[in-house]
């Protein structure tokens, strides 16, 4: 558990920290215009890689998949720290994503191992809370590193918590066998990646309102990308994503709830401040106090709920519960008027996060449990995968359209519309963009309520189940299968 939880820690803080340096680092290497190039680079790999990890978790084991990705990780950091220039940082960033990303799948695919179905909701509840609490600490950090010794310490403090890390989980990962006599799906493997970058590429171009011909090419590859990636998935014997999976329902519904949670939440919180800045009139420490309430009521409602399904064994009434709170408090934002007290939205956004820890991690105990042993690694990197492609393409649509009306209703006499500019433009002024940032966003807010609400229709057609105490054995798993 020490182990698990200091490598997911590792890989969520790195998401975090590196955000709040990102403009000292883009100075000193003098490439502002590629600034953005050190965190796509970065999503881009770790997000492209899921499957790929997941797959390889199922053929090999997961603790050799878990030892490799770490060592990667360590010594990408190390090279990041190391960059003279743009192109090298992002090589370097690329090589981290794809450490991190098995950071972040190997430990949930070790529990799914390694666990009972009804062990793992409270497992994975105390694992989970590495992100919620990166979230919180990781800015920070950033800050205080990056001011006390400079920025490359930004990457290179991953070292020595990396080899503790490495350390505890050489002695304390136990051996899982992979699953022999099993090729891997390589064209798969490629298809889906060229289809999830030209995704991921697509909706990045269209949030930063990149030429529109250049957005459309790369969204008809993704399209083209998915066609054939399902006609390979369909003939090859070992498919990297096993289609059979949306043939189970309940396997089915926590892809739809891991995809909700993607587009429901994390496209609009790294918004959130923005907006309270604008609507509320505060500074930016004050606005962060909202998102910090959202991830408050994550973290609390994760532990909470991971503790009673393991202790009940029953989950179907947590995403029902989830999804119902999480919608009412996105509808409750949307309802809102501009100049509110603080701590209404504050309530409002912890409701969204408390409905989303409710289920996040209980919907991949849930999946495990439905699938078949010798796809814990892939169903687990799916439910990932659905989750990210969600929010990275939610993210975009979210930020054009707050970008887009924000544009078109900007007040007259205000040049640039940066929270210092309101706050010393005249008190009219103010109150016009206050009313206008709430008008954008009311209707983004009423749309994410909605899809939170079409996560409660799943919820509801979830089948309800008791997970089991036995822990499963993958050769009798083998041995019935083969006799089924």
């Amino acid at each position: 558990m020490i182990s698990l939880f200091t490598v997911s820690f590792l890989g969520a803080l790195d998401h975090t920290v590196v955000a709040t340096s990102l403009a000292t680092i883009a100075g000193d290497l003098g490439a502002v215009q590629q600034m953005s190039w050190v965190i796509v680079a970065y999503t881009l790999a770790s997000t492209v890689v899921l499957p790929v990890l997941g797959k390889l978790a199922d053929l090999v084991g997961a603790r050799f998949i878990f030892l490799a990705s770490l060592v990667l990780f360590i010594v990408a950091s190390l090279l990041c720290g190391f960059a003279q220039d743009m192109t090298q940082l992002a090589l370097g960033r690329i090589a981290q994503g794809v450490g991190s990303a098995g950071l972040h799948l190997m430990p949930q695919t070790i529990i799914g191992e390694v666990t009972s179905p009804r062990q793992r909701p409270r497992v994975l509840s105390i694992i989970g809370t590495a992100f919620p609490v990166a979230i919180l600490v990781g800015p920070l950090a950033g800050g205080l590193i990056t001011d006390a010794w400079g920025w490359r310490w930004v990457f290179w403090i991953n070292i020595p918590v990396g080899l503790i890390a490495l350390g505890l989980a050489v002695v304390a990962v136990p051996h899982i066998a992979g699953r022999s006599g099993r090729r891997f799906d390589i064209a798969g493997a490629v298809t889906l990646g060229f289809t999830v970058t030209a995704l991921v590429l697509a909706a990045g171009w269209a949030s930063a309102g990149t030429a529109g011909t250049t957005v459309i090419v790369a969204a008809l590859i993704a399209i083209l990308g998915l066609a054939a990636f399902i006609a390979i998935e369909l003939r090859v014997a070992e498919p990297l994503v096993p289609l059979r999976h949306f043939a189970n329902r309940t396997v089915l519904i926590t892809i739809i709830l891991s995809t909700v949670i993607g587009v429901g939440l994390f496209s609009v919180v790294s918004y959130v401040p923005t907006y309270i800045q604008m609507a509320y009139r505060t500074s930016a420490t004050v606005s962060g106090l909202v998102p910090i309430a959202t991830v408050f009521g994550m973290l609390v409602s994760t532990l909470l709920t991971g503790w009673l399904s393991s202790r009940t064994g029953r989950y179907r009434a947590f995403p029902i519960f989830g999804t119902s709170v999480a919608a009412v408090g996105l509808l409750i934002m949307a309802l809102l008027p501009a100049g509110m007290p603080l701590w209404v939205p504050m309530a409002a956004m912890c409701l969204v996060g408390i409905g989303t820890g409710s289920f996040m991690n209980i919907i991949v105990a849930v999946a495990q449990s439905a699938a078949t042993r010798s796809d814990t690694g892939s169903i687990t990197a799916t439910l990932s995968l659905v989750r990210q492609v969600g929010s990275t393409t939610a993210t975009a649509i979210v930020g054009g359209l707050i970008g887009a009306g924000v544009a078109a209703g900007l007040p007259a006499g205000l040049a640039t519309l940066t929270p210092h500019a309101v706050r010393e433009a005249p008190v009219a002024v103010q109150l016009q963009v206050a009313e206008l940032y709430s008008s954008v966003l009311a209707p983004i807010f009423v749309g994410l309520a909605i899809v939170y609400a079409l996560g409660v229709v799943a919820a509801l057609l979830l089948p309800d189940g008791r997970l089991s105490d036995e822990i499963e054995h993958p050769a009798r798993d083998a041995a019935e299968a083969a006799i089924a």
